[in-house]
């Protein structure tokens, strides 16, 4: 596979990673420089669980104002960013935190960008990067998983048309991201191993990515390692620092890794199944890893092995052939192990799914990622996976 011979690299300016990174948040923002209050957004259940005020109170403690929009939903949409903008408006806040997981951080990343730009999400439609400046974005990461607090994406579904849309360029990117595990310990085990697959993989398609580079193997592979070696022992005991780490840093660095080569296939088929179906999007990337991954392997097979060798699932002895081989059977195994449900057992009517077919295919080839990956599908092959994908563990 040809590599790309350079990159343009988009990363925050302030990265703070480790235990008790929250504490350092005030002194960050005031690197930045006048910023004087900060809209929080989050979810109702952050607020419920207390972490918002704690939150507030690292903030109020440093004399910074904060007011908190805790509408956000799983699924980000347009309607849920405007109704934050006006929120924004009406408190006149100089920068914005997501607080939370993937959906949260999105959101607030569409309403510091969107605030000062075009309100119409359809304007930040792929194949457009968005390269003008927002209010300051600031990422706060409670899951292991989405990476989003270091890449310039933010997914919001376009309620009009049903649509996912993956908005991109340099006005999503966060100004500053806090990775702090703490954050993480009492997260529930179906989130834990939802966000913990879907780092795996960020960390394999961005490896396998047609837009790979040098830069973003290193973390590619360090991704799906340091989710092979937690994964499992986070299961066995959540309260596991060392493995919370672990996962908390593979999240960051598999969105640095696909953020700066790109995902793939399963990203692209997974999208459709979040915005038409309401699966989660971590589940909705493991209920289609396996399968994907097994129609695309032989058309990057050293690549794939890579991948195997680096998470474990093959030896550095194996030939390449035989790596893949495991690493086939070991999604399918963790798939197993932590009980991801198919989506036929996820609780979809099977008539509604094969409805939705021919357009889930269509919207995931027009979100541009499939194009990307080693064997790029049809849309009838999409069809197929999905198919295959249906009742496949």
């Amino acid at each position: 596979m040809k590599k790309r011979e350079n990159v343009r690299v988009c990363v925050p300016r302030y990265l703070q990673i480790g235990r008790g990174s929250l504490s350092e948040l005030p002194e960050i923002i005031k690197i930045l420089g006048s910023i004087k209050s900060v809209l929080i957004v989050t979810d109702k259940q952050m607020v419920s669980f207390g972490y918002v005020k704690k939150l507030q109170e690292v903030l109020n403690k440093s004399g910074f104002k904060s007011d908190v929009f805790d509408e956000t939903v799983p699924d980000p949409t347009d309607t849920v960013v405007l109704k934050g903008i006006k929120f924004l408006e009406n408190c006149k806040s100089d920068a914005v935190i997501g607080f939370g997981g993937g959906s949260p951080i999105d959101t607030a990343k569409a309403i510091a960008a969107m605030s000062m730009h075009s309100k119409n999400i359809q304007d930040y439609k792929p194949p457009t990067m968005f390269d003008k400046k927002g209010l300051p974005i600031i990422a706060i990461p409670t899951t292991a998983g989405t990476g989003s607090e270091v890449t310039h994406h933010a997914v919001i579904i376009d309620t009009n048309n049903n649509e996912k849309i993956s908005c991109r360029g340099e006005g999503f990117v966060p100004s500053v991201a806090i990775v702090d595990y703490d954050l993480t310990l009492s997260k529930p085990r179906r989130l834990t191993i939802d966000s913990a697959i879907d780092t795996l993989t960020h960390g394999i398609e961005a490896y396998v990515s047609k837009k790979a580079t040098l830069f973003s193997d290193r973390m590619a592979l360090d991704t799906i390692r340091l989710v092979s070696e937690n994964i499992y022992q986070v299961d066995k005991n959540p309260k596991d620092l060392k493995a919370r780490e672990g996962l908390m840093l593979a999240a960051t660095l598999g969105g640095l890794a696909f953020s700066n080569a790109s995902i793939c296939l399963v990203h692209g088929m997974s999208r459709p199944l979040g915005s038409n179906f309401k699966v989660p999007h971590g589940l909705s990337n493991a209920m289609l890893l396996p399968t994907i991954t097994e129609f695309s392997i032989n058309d990057a097979t050293s690549r794939y092995a890579d991948c195997s060798r680096a998470g474990n699932f093959a030896l550095s002895s194996d030939s390449d052939e035989e790596a893949c081989k495991k690493l086939i059977k070991g999604l399918y195994k963790i798939n197993k192990d932590f009980e991801v449900p198919s989506i036929s057992s996820f609780g979809i009517d099977k008539k509604n799914f094969e409805e939705e077919l021919e357009n889930m295919a269509s919207d995931a080839e027009n979100s541009g990622a499939p194009s990307l990956n080693p064997k790029v599908p049809s849309v009838s092959e999409m069809i197929d996976l999905y198919g295959k994908a249906w009742s496949a563990f």
